[in-house]
């Protein structure tokens, strides 16, 4: 069956058809994104501009002629901590669903996790024993860990990278803001690392998230034209060696570095440090880079309900 995720993110806004049905993995079809940055449309209340919203229903609006032009059969619209953190989130969802008649589904930190586990173990499998997960959002970071499809220990911190970014103002960042920050994200980490410690060592760590992808390419991992079944690792040497140089950077040499895109060039710096704070302080000296994450724990879920007809619903509305 085709699916169509729509995922409504701190930095963007991602449609993406996939072919998919129980017992493979699914195919990706079709992308279709924007990078709206709702994170960052905020006013002083925390609520999303009235201009942040409008850009979103258009977006909404979009991926569901996307939907139509593909041959969409199910819509699984979510949304992350952008909207679920804003002052004026449920009237957000509100409004989506009056102009567009798509309801978002707003996700936990702790739902996150869980999902991008699920994700992570089905592509690794159960040789990979204990799994610890780590995946850094544009709004928060999120662990978790076990060994089976469901974790046993998981954790959302308000660690995202455009979070953090906020921190450091200017195009280079100032080294008094970068220590401060980098105690701060170090500080919130050390306080659920004896939770995790307490359910046992990961056999196998793994970083999923755009972030964690751009540092491992930046690191040397293979592109991304090398597709999804290349091997890719980040390791706690190789990122250690960055984190300096990028603090020296300004965003537009941020940008020229290979995998790193324009729209995230900004977020690099504060990206790298909760990356490395997390690598130090859970004794990690490198992780794979996982193709699967949130998305595609959302399709495999959905998958899994497809035997149970009270699940069964229309693809589309509005």
């Amino acid at each position: 069956m085709r699916l169509g995720v729509l995922d409504v993110g701190s930095n963007t806004v991602h449609f993406l058809v996939v072919d998919a049905h129980p017992g493979a993995a699914p195919l990706p079809a079709y992308s279709h994104k924007a990078e709206l940055r709702l994170a960052e449309l905020l006013d002083e209340d925390g609520a999303i501009t009235e201009a942040g919203v409008d850009k979103l229903v258009g977006m909404v609006a979009s991926s569901l002629r996307v939907a139509e032009d593909k041959g969409v059969v199910d819509l699984l619209p979510f949304a992350t901590s952008a909207v679920r953190e804003a002052a004026n989130g449920e009237a957000v969802i509100r409004r989506v669903a009056e102009e567009t008649g798509v309801e978002l589904r707003v996700l936990s930190g702790q739902d996150e996790a869980r999902l991008t586990f699920l994700a992570v173990r089905r592509w690794y499998g159960w040789s990979a024993g204990r799994i610890l997960d780590l995946d850094i959002g544009g709004g928060s970071l999120e662990l978790a860990a076990g060994l089976d499809e469901q974790p046993d220990v998981v954790c959302s911190l308000p660690l995202g990278a455009g979070r953090l970014t906020a921190r450091l103002p200017g195009d280079i960042a100032d080294p008094d803001d970068v220590r401060e920050l980098r105690r701060y994200i170090r500080a919130e980490i050390a306080q659920v690392v004896g939770e995790f410690a307490r359910r046992g060592a990961p056999d196998h760590a793994v970083g999923t998230s755009k972030t964690f992808k751009q540092l491992a390419r930046m690191t040397g991992a293979a592109p991304a034209d090398a597709g999804p079944l290349a091997v890719r690792k980040l390791t706690r040497a190789g990122l250690a060696a960055w984190v300096p140089r990028l603090a020296g950077m300004t965003v537009a040499e941020r940008a020229q570095i290979p995998g790193v895109s324009e729209g995230r060039a900004r977020q690099l710096l504060a990206g790298a440090l909760v990356a490395d704070a997390a690598m130090d302080l859970f004794g990690l000296d490198e992780l794979d880079i996982g193709p699967w994450a949130l998305r595609e724990g959302i399709i495999l879920r959905r998958l899994d309900t497809l035997d149970s007809p009270s699940d069964r619903r229309p693809a589309l509305t509005g």
